[in-house]
Order: C-alpha cells, then sequence, then structure tokens
C-alpha cells in the first residue's frame, strides 16, 4: 500500500471536480461473452460462479486504477484488493461472503468453497466488514438480464469502493452472453479505465484454461 502523488498525478483536475459532487459514481453496463469460460467450468467440474468472480477480481487487480481508494482526500493505492459479494441463503435473504484474493485459481477456489461452506445455514445474517475498502463489492443476479442498474447509496465522502453486478447470461452456444455492471469513482477513474476492464475481462473469459 502506498500514498499516491496528487499534486504530480495527471488527473488531479478530475480528481478535484469530482470529489465535491454529493454521488460522484458513474455505472456501466455491457455484455461479455461467457461461451468459453461456461464449457470450460462444465468440462472441469468447476463452479460458473467461483471461476468467473476470480476473472473478474483478477482484471480488477490488473487495472491500477480499480485498486486506488480515498480516505480523507488522499488517494491510497493498494498492492492487492480482495471481494466480498452477496450470496444467497436457503431462507430467500442474502448475506456478504468476503473472498481473499489469491494469484492462482486454485487457491483462490480452494478458499472461495471453504467460505461459501461455512456461510451455510447462517440465518440470513448480514456479516458486514464495516471500514474495509481494500475490495470490491460484487453482486449476482442470475435471474436477470439486466440492461442498466442502480445501486442503493450511502454518502460518505471517503467511500470510493467500485461495485460490480454479473447477471443473467443467455444465448445460443457460442454466444452465451452475460450483462456486467461496473460502478466507479469519477474522481479515481474515467471511462476509459472502466472500458480497460470490459476488455481485459472478455480476454480473460476468452481463454479460460490460461487462468483456471
Amino acid at each position: 500500500m502506498r500514498l499516491l502523488d496528487i499534486t504530480n498525478w495527471k488527473r488531479k483536475e478530475q480528481f478535484n471536480f469530482f470529489k465535491e459532487y454529493d454521488i460522484p459514481f458513474f455505472n456501466i453496463c455491457a455484455e461479455v461473452n461467457v461461451s468459453k469460460l461456461y464449457r470450460y467450468t462444465k468440462e472441469n467440474k468447476l463452479s460458473f460462479f467461483i471461476s468467473s468472480l476470480f476473472l473478474s477480481i483478477k482484471t480488477a487487480n490488473d487495472i491500477e486504477e480499480f485498486r486506488y481508494r480515498i480516505k480523507d482526500d488522499k488517494v491510497i493505492i493498494y498492492d492487492k484488493i480482495n471481494c466480498g459479494s452477496t450470496v444467497l441463503n436457503d431462507n430467500e435473504t442474502f448475506s456478504f461472503c468476503y473472498f481473499k484474493y489469491f494469484d492462482d485459481f486454485s487457491s483462490f477456489n480452494k478458499n472461495a468453497i471453504n467460505v461459501l461452506e461455512s456461510n451455510k445455514d447462517n440465518g440470513g445474517k448480514l456479516h458486514p466488514h464495516k471500514g474495509q475498502d481494500d475490495m470490491i463489492h460484487y453482486s449476482v443476479i442470475p435471474w436477470i438480464k439486466f440492461t442498466s442498474f442502480k445501486h442503493a447509496v450511502k454518502l460518505d465522502k471517503n467511500n470510493s469502493i467500485p461495485k460490480i453486478v454479473l447477471g443473467k447470461f443467455e444465448g445460443k452456444r457460442e454466444e452465451l452472453k452475460m450483462p456486467v455492471s461496473v460502478e466507479v469513482h469519477h474522481s479515481l477513474m474515467d471511462g476509459l479505465h472502466v472500458g480497460k476492464y470490459f476488455e481485459l475481462f472478455q480476454k480473460y473469459l476468452n481463454e479460460p484454461h490460461l487462468y483456471l
């Protein structure tokens, strides 16, 4: 973890401009092709949820701006970010589960399986990690192929955690498309960086055998 030198940052003007907004987040929704990932997870008996979550958080870790966080008007750059995701419970409530990021999928997968197993029958408790921002907040909505998304917002000038939502995938065998919503703080990044996320995420989805 280190501090960003805002004084000499090329986005200093943009940072100072958007940090004064009441709601400085912007959201972009787009589709990704998950055909190859879906086939690979079926052939190798892997969880599609865990696999897609890993490739997404790997993508975010590989783009530096997704590791930026605001604290008291300073910008922190984390060396690594983890992920927290909503997980559906048997009683149709949801809980927050937290998954540590590992560079190798085998370690990530093993940990994620243990986390999901330990969350079973928890009675719908949320278990929020208050004050922890070295992560990305995920939601998974496999019932809806959404085209837009709006999150609940709690106004907090130190809240700069990105939010990513994975939706329902459908389509023909080689054209399984999944909607993805990416919401980020405009003081820390622009549409260019979200575009880089979608481009790199699609690359990883197209070559699951190299990363899983």
